[in-house]
């Protein structure tokens, strides 16, 4: 397994991202790893990329490991953030269509990233497989006893919130993944603002009617 080690996770953690230099090593490094794959791409060339010397990006990571990590970890953060704080006492109609929109919003400016993570997943998370069970998977615990606590209270229709979660995953993700199929499908040359905003509004009306709820006007 890829190391994943705590020097990963000293160095990139959510608010600490202010460098410029490291916000361009992470942004090169998606756009190589994506092109390449982890076993094609170098840090010179992510270096190059980045018009950094090599010594740079050794400076926040250590191996091509940590930040290969570090980037995937970088979209499931964002992806999950506004997922973060929901408590029993929010209403789960706001609270599932924000993240909803969130989502489909993502997926239109961050889609190289939504690649990778789905690269990543399908060959097994050889270099995520620490996070998913040390981080997300405790993670997905704490909100899926939110939902629960919905359904119990009458909020909401009964539903499995694992389910329901990787259903606005997926369902959302669609859209970066399967970018060509989407768009060849109906005819477009790139995703417009106003498509973005269709799909936000038809997923958010599906999956919480699904629930029994009514997604906010």
């Amino acid at each position: 397994m890829a190391d994943s080690s705590a020097e990963t996770k000293r160095t990139y953690r959510r608010g600490k991202i202010r460098d410029q230099n490291l916000e361009r090593i992470l942004g090169a490094a998606r756009e190589e790893f994506v092109l390449k794959g982890f076993a094609g791409a170098s840090i010179q060339a992510i270096a190059d990329r980045a018009g950094l010397p090599k010594a740079n990006v050794h400076y926040y990571f250590k191996t091509k490991s940590n930040l290969y990590v570090a980037v995937l970890e970088e979209i499931i953060i964002l992806w999950n953030d506004h997922f973060d704080e929901l408590r029993a006492e929010d209403n789960p109609a706001e609270v599932l269509d924000r993240f909803i929109r969130r989502k489909v919003e993502l997926s239109y400016t961050h889609p190289q990233s939504s690649k990778l993570f789905a690269m990543e997943i399908i060959q097994g998370a050889p270099h995520l497989r620490d996070y998913l069970r040390n981080d997300l998977r405790p993670w997905m615990r704490k909100k899926a006893a939110v939902i629960e606590a919905w359904v119990a209270a009458g909020k909401m229709a009964p539903v499995d919130p694992y389910h329901l979660i990787f259903l606005i995953w997926s369902s959302t993700q669609h859209y970066a993944d399967f970018e060509a199929q989407v768009l060849t499908i109906l005819n477009r040359a790139e995703y417009e603002r106003s498509m973005i905003d269709r799909i936000a509004d038809f997923l958010s009306r599906s999956i919480l009617a699904g629930v029994g709820l009514e997604a906010p006007r």
